[in-house]
């Protein structure tokens, strides 16, 4: 048997001569309104009830009295402490309004205000479904966090890009003081070199011929040993000056590279906490998310070799890229 919406429906009656669409409209709006106005009354209504009743006599009051259970009381209730637009809670309804309670007071007439995009479709909250008011409220809510979280990693990453600039700064003193420290060692080095081969080289001279040979032998070995010492010496100096070159050149390239990365990540923070960046963010993470199932089902069909049905899905996501490339165009 069909299912046939038409028996759900209340029979048609012919528009009366007497009544005009002016006055239609204007009952409409009347019951509206007594809508809001009744859900804001029960639920005052319900609270002067419970501060009334003596204790252990509000439950059984509730069922015997009014027929309602204690969770619809407890909404119709907390809708008459918190809400306050009675225009908007007729529109809206007792379960949305609810929902919308999830918002801080302050915000909650901006976010009716504006349209919001659920499954890629753009709608104002009245237009929404309950299910899809929650989607909108927790993808919000989502986004908002994502763009918290961003702005504390931007100001995190600026914190750690300038204590490294500053430590930067030190590590280039230091290679300067290095290349200094082995310019001069290397000068020694020289000095002390051209020296010990001067010391060599020195001619005996005839006068101090007659002097004690061995003496003079014993006086220029020592002498050539204290220089060659000294040239020792200025090599070790020269060796750890150019080891502590080498070692500040490394760390100031390891911090150039770290540097750099956190610029990047300053960089992707900062982007990341733009609000509706964010939001593009969220919504393309759950786009590929949906693409994946249905490239999914579409290879399930395959497997079964259902090609007629798996030809059309391959035109509904041919079409679909189509549509999206038009939006990005």
């Amino acid at each position: 048997m069909s299912f046939d919406i038409s028996k759900f429906a209340e029979r048609h009656q012919a528009p009366s001569a007497e009544r005009s669409i002016e006055a239609i409209t204007a009952e409409i709006l009347q019951m509206k309104q007594d809508a809001g106005n009744a859900i804001l009354g029960i639920g005052q209504r319900l609270n002067e009830a419970k501060a009334m009743l003596p204790h252990g006599e509000w439950l059984p009051w509730l069922e015997e009295q009014v027929e309602f259970s204690e969770r619809t009381a407890r909404k119709f209730m907390r809708l008459a402490r918190e809400w306050t637009n009675r225009q908007a809670l007729a529109d809206l309804g007792a379960t949305k309004a609810l929902t919308l309670l999830a918002l801080p007071a302050e915000e909650r007439e901006q976010f009716m205000a504006e349209n919001h995009i659920v499954d890629g479709e753009e709608k104002t909250v009245v237009d929404m479904t309950s299910r899809e008011l929650e989607k909108a409220i927790r993808e919000r809510d989502e986004a908002r966090q994502a763009a918290e979280a961003a702005k504390a990693e931007a100001q995190a990453a600026e914190d750690s890009c300038s204590k490294m600039e500053a430590d930067m700064a030190v590590l280039k003193q230091l290679h300067q003081s290095t290349q200094t420290a082995e310019e001069q060692t290397r000068q020694e080095l020289n000095e002390a070199r051209a020296e010990l081969k001067a010391l060599q080289e020195k001619p005996v001279d005839v006068a101090v011929m007659a002097v004690d040979q061995e003496a003079l032998d014993k006086a220029r070995q020592e002498a050539v040993a204290e220089m060659q010492a000294k040239v020792d010496k200025a090599v070790e100096a020269r060796k750890k000056a150019e080891e502590k070159r080498k070692a500040a050149e490394e760390a100031l390239e390891e911090s150039r590279r770290k540097l750099e990365a956190v610029r990047a990540e300053e960089r992707k923070a900062m982007i990341s906490s733009d609000k509706d960046l964010a939001a593009f963010e969220l919504l393309f993470t759950q786009a590929q998310e949906e693409i994946n199932k249905l490239n999914g089902l579409l290879l399930k069909i395959r497997n079964r070799g259902d090609e007629d049905l798996a030809g059309k899905i391959r035109k509904a996501l041919l079409a679909l890229a189509d549509a999206t490339r038009r939006c990005a165009e």
